[in-house]
């Protein structure tokens, strides 16, 4: 989810819900602690340069458990994030504390956010030597049209 469909979805809501990949919900009592650029410049294993942009929200909970973000606070927070930050219209990536920092995607259902979950994957898998999965084909599907042997007919 982009920045601009954050903020988009923002102007909707009166609250600001994040559901985790498991179904609980972040604690209403969050606090965004965060709100930032993130540059990732790196060489992937088949040698290539890349460089990857996302904006970061971080999410923290505390025993404050009378505050509520609401969403215009969080509007005015990221208004105030591309300005001094110059940030442009990348995609989200949201940083919880669950057993460790979890990284997670963004998606919006009309009401909350929800967290996805990421994965990692070889960028240069045609270079470092993995197999590409081979397509599994069921016999019966091979049989050419307009003939009239099938498996288990006898004509075989």
């Amino acid at each position: 989810m982009k920045l601009s469909a954050v903020k988009k979805a923002l102007t909707q809501l009166s609250d600001v819900n994040f559901i985790l990949p498991d179904g609980r919900m972040v604690p209403s009592h969050f606090h965004v602690t965060e709100v930032g650029g993130v540059t990732k410049n790196f060489i992937d294993c088949g040698g290539a340069v890349r460089k990857e942009e996302v904006i970061n929200f971080q999410l923290w909970e505390a025993n404050d458990f009378d505050h509520r973000l609401k969403p215009q606070k969080l509007n005015d927070i990221i208004a105030l994030s591309e300005h001094v930050l110059g940030l442009q219209d990348e995609e989200v990536e949201v940083e919880y504390q669950g057993d460790t920092i979890g990284k997670y995607g963004l998606e919006f259902d009309g009401i909350n956010f929800l967290l996805t979950s990421k994965q990692t994957n070889c960028l240069a898998s045609d270079k470092c030597g993995i197999p590409v999965e081979k397509q599994k084909l069921s016999l019966a599907s091979l049989t050419p049209e307009g003939t009239t042997c099938k498996p288990g007919g006898g004509c075989c």
